[in-house]
């Protein structure tokens, strides 16, 4: 039976709960001893000069590129590694396009996320969920859960992400909403919120059962990224049917409606204001398919023909 290997780097993010929710559900076709894999799968593919490289060129090798921003391409890094890489993963087409010229296109493979449904749903106690986070129940509450914000200073905002978006939008609504914000380096979007007064609650390091439970708070979440290999927002708002707008990134527009996809700034003020949103049952709809035991299989297959 194959074996596959998948790197790891325990930093406590997405690509963690991927890890062990694929080895949980495919348990049969897992090593973690890289010298028995005939597929290593290099996941964290940001760490993958700590697999020795004798064994990158014995083994099948398949690196997961979530997304790339053009302006941040380590170009050097990315064609030596190239020259152990067997196969490129991808969530979306919309990521191939970025992908440096000299790489051989036709090693790219799109197989989409999967969603774990045990992990998220909706109920109808949100005025409860408020009063437990001590959020406004009188105001209209947008979230977004994701960094927004570069590491090396804690002050320049990560613009593939568009946190600048965000604060715009945010800022031209009327009445102004309550933020409810998630997820690691958020300073960016804090320091903008704080400027302009707009009020906001923050929860850095909440765990899934909260994080289902802030989105539960919301009555809209925003996606403003300008590149995006998910994002992972679409899929979690999806299943716990929380509406959810966002910019035309990753594999959004496979699961949102049409009238969910928006594009400027303009567009996404007149959407709020109007309250023209309501997407939740037909998002729902769309998500099953991306559930993991429709979506692991594609996994196998993919890792069987490589």
């Amino acid at each position: 039976m194959m074996k596959i290997y998948i790197n790891d780097s325990q930093e406590n993010w997405i690509c963690d709960r991927m890890r062990s929710e694929f080895i949980n559900f495919n348990n049969q076709y897992i090593t973690e001893n890289i010298l028995e894999a005939d597929v290593v799968w290099l996941l964290f593919n940001w760490i993958w000069r700590q697999a020795p490289i004798d064994l990158l060129a014995s083994k099948k090798v398949v690196t997961t590129i979530h997304h790339i921003d053009p302006e941040k391409l380590d170009l050097n890094d990315f064609l030596m590694r190239d020259r152990f890489i067997d196969a490129y993963h991808v969530f979306s087409e919309k990521t191939i396009p970025h992908f440096p010229d000299a790489i051989n296109k036709n090693k790219i493979h799109i197989v989409p996320y999967w969603y774990n449904e045990g992990l998220w749903s909706a109920t109808d106690k949100k005025k409860d969920l408020r009063e437990k986070f001590q959020i406004p129940t009188n105001k209209f509450v947008i979230g977004s859960f994701q960094r927004d914000t570069e590491g090396f200073d804690l002050k320049t905002p990560k613009l593939s992400k568009g946190p600048d978006i965000f604060c715009d939008i945010l800022e031209q609504l009327h009445p102004k909403p309550h933020v409810l914000l998630s997820g690691w380096r958020r300073q960016y979007v804090i320091n903008r919120l704080k400027n302009t007064g707009i009020t906001y609650s923050y929860f850095e390091m909440a765990n899934f059962k909260e994080l289902n439970d802030l989105y539960n708070c919301l009555d809209l979440y925003l996606v403003t990224s300008r590149h995006e290999g998910g994002p992972q927002a679409v899929l979690e708002c999806s299943s716990n049917k929380t509406p959810i707008l966002s910019t035309d990134v990753g594999f959004a527009s496979k699961v949102l409606t049409q009238e969910s996809i928006l594009g400027t700034v303009g567009d996404f003020v007149n959407k709020i204001q109007s309250k023209s949103f309501d997407n939740v049952i037909e998002n729902y709809k769309n998500i099953q398919n991306y559930r993991m035991e429709k979506t692991m299989p594609q996994y196998i297959k993919f890792f069987q023909d490589i």
